[in-house]
């Protein structure tokens, strides 16, 4: 069974503070911008076991600046997009998770905002949405 990771800045974000403002200043209505690597692994039927497994290897996970979730699909929850890089397919993912002023995940015309105009090079990138099937490319013109 394939169990999918997020591993995600417990200290402060630069980057996705960086994104926060810039999605604001192109007219993106969000409040908060949480950013993790996705990665996923083999589970050997023990949760507990996998993590600790990740939690050793350095080269990913360092406990001192990380937080370390096991999440319950293998896809992107609501109010988040996947970035994937279109050369490594189901390699290094980005996820962004955007958050609206009520506390709320960011509806789909704000997700489809931010990934248009900021989040994702179509040329080199995909966005992954659970809206869109879970596993459809980024809907810009170059497609």
């Amino acid at each position: 069974m394939t169990r999918a990771i997020s591993i995600s800045f417990k200290i402060p974000d630069n980057t996705a503070y960086t994104a926060l403002v810039a999605l604001r200043k192109l007219g993106v209505d969000v409040d908060r911008v949480e950013r993790s690597q996705i990665h996923f692994f083999d589970d050997e039927a023990n949760p507990e076991l996998l993590l600790r497994r990740i939690e050793a290897d350095e080269t990913i996970f360092n406990p001192n600046t990380h937080r370390i979730r096991l999440l319950d699909e293998t896809s992107p929850g609501v109010g988040e997009i996947w970035i994937e890089s279109l050369s490594h397919p189901g390699g290094n993912i980005v996820s962004w998770r955007l958050v609206a002023a009520d506390g709320q995940p960011a509806e789909r015309d704000v997700l489809d905002a931010a990934v248009e105009r900021l989040l994702c090079n179509p040329a080199i990138e995909r966005a992954v949405m659970r809206h869109r099937g879970g596993d459809r490319d980024n809907p810009c013109a170059s497609e």
